[in-house]
């Protein structure tokens, strides 16, 4: 399959980002590195995704350094036995691939790079994360913070400048590539999802996993990367938490399921939910899902140029308020009883990262692109109903991008 990407997409990102960064510093930004699965494994790699923005590369271990006057790649040796099992790197790939055409082996990209530290108060490069993200409860990648650590090795008194809101702010609005490859996402996730929750595969499923393995294989059979995020299948009470991606419950006809996946094509992500019905839905299960469905055509009106996430969050918790109480499980609308139904936000960036980077505090312009997903969750119901859908911020307004996937409640 041809990509949508050039190297000229990669020098111009990189070119935005030298005119957005004022400063004469030098630039360097590291790829993510492999993760240990088990023993020697690794986790299948994940690039840094602004790394890969500005590169296109897809190896681990590179540095990326721009100067006004000049950029070039720092490639790591690799021994004979990792090149036997995992090849050898392609310098020629990698210049076509980026458009760096200057690659230098890491002793002399490092003496080329450390002669150029020493002589600078400042190197601007993409903030470390903390090793443990404890409200996540996660582990990052160390590739940054390695960075920071040799380069104060250099120059302990080196000054470094974040460039995490340039990129944001790049990144936030796409450009026809990445329009493109989302919506290829998009389409491949719909078909996936069509397919897979059609009433005569409904009824066969008696496990989360079968449903989630017609979703694995509708996604690779039609040309995508895979999964862009862990996916999300639950029924009844399971669907209460957010994020269960364990998909390993047992599936009844008298509660709904949520499906909550997207593809990923070229490193770009579609994210989309539909909660179904896998017989007769009730009636108190039809209230339910209408009101959510009626919470995300109100915020799809809020949406245009212009408008500040934050005011179009407010508003639509003060409608979603309207709908809890018309359901009965509220009576008064206040923040802390409706997100006791309403845990989480409508929207949110969309694109190299399902969650993608993106300023909060700037005006929604055309070009970006968002997720709309209203929910409401009652565990003492074991009922959960989440719908979403991805949107263009267009110069009128929106356009849905996933339109053609079916909200309905009952298949």
């Amino acid at each position: 399959m041809e990509s949508r990407f050039t190297s000229e997409f990669f020098a111009d990102n990189r070119r935005r980002l030298r005119e957005l960064f004022t400063g004469t510093a030098p630039i360097v930004l590291a790829a993510n590195g492999l993760m240990q699965r088990g023993s020697d494994s690794t986790y299948a790699f994940s690039q840094d995704a602004s790394f890969w923005y500005l590169t296109g590369i897809d190896d681990p271990d590179i540095l990326l350094v721009m100067e006004r006057d000049k950029e070039y790649l720092v490639v790591p040796g690799r021994s004979a036995s990792r090149e036997a099992f995992d090849g050898a790197i392609d310098a020629d790939g990698l210049r076509r691939r980026s458009g760096v055409q200057a690659i230098y082996g890491s002793d002399e990209g490092w003496k080329q790079l450390t002669g150029r530290i020493k002589k600078v108060k400042h190197v601007a490069t993409l903030a470390a994360s903390p090793a443990y993200i404890e409200a996540h409860g996660l582990y990052t990648n160390p590739a940054r913070a390695a960075l920071v650590q040799r380069l104060k090795v250099i120059k302990p008194e080196l000054e470094l400048l974040d460039l995490s809101l340039h990129l944001a702010r790049l990144r936030m609005v796409k450009q026809p590539a990445e329009l493109a490859a989302i919506q290829g996402a998009i389409d491949i996730t719909i078909s996936a999802m069509k397919e897979a929750l059609r009433p005569t595969k409904l009824q066969r499923y008696s496990y989360e996993y079968q449903l989630e393995a017609e979703l694995n294989k509708g996604f690779r059979w039609r040309g995508a990367r895979g999964h862009a995020f862990e996916p999300i299948v639950a029924g009844g009470s399971r669907a209460c938490t957010l994020h269960n991606v364990t998909n390993n419950g047992a599936l009844a006809a008298d509660e709904l399921v949520i499906v909550d996946v997207g593809a990923d094509v070229e490193h770009y992500a579609a994210d989309l939910t539909r909660t179904v019905s896998l017989k007769s839905p009730s009636r108190r299960q039809q209230a339910v899902h209408a009101a959510v469905l009626d919470v995300q055509q109100f915020a799809f009106g809020l949406l245009k140029p212009g408008v500040l996430i934050k005011d179009y969050e407010q508003q639509i918790e003060q409608y979603m308020g309207e709908k809890l109480r018309e359901l009965g499980l509220i009576k008064t609308i206040s923040h802390e009883a409706v997100r006791a139904f309403y845990p989480h936000s409508t929207s949110h960036f969309l694109g190299l990262n399902v969650h993608d980077i993106g300023d909060y505090d700037r005006p929604l312009e055309p070009g970006v692109v968002l997720t709309v997903e209203p929910g409401i969750y009652i565990p003492k119901e074991s009922l959960g109903v989440r719908i979403e859908d991805d949107v263009l911020i267009t110069k009128r307004g929106i356009k849905i991008l996933s339109n053609k996937l079916p909200r309905e409640l009952s298949r």
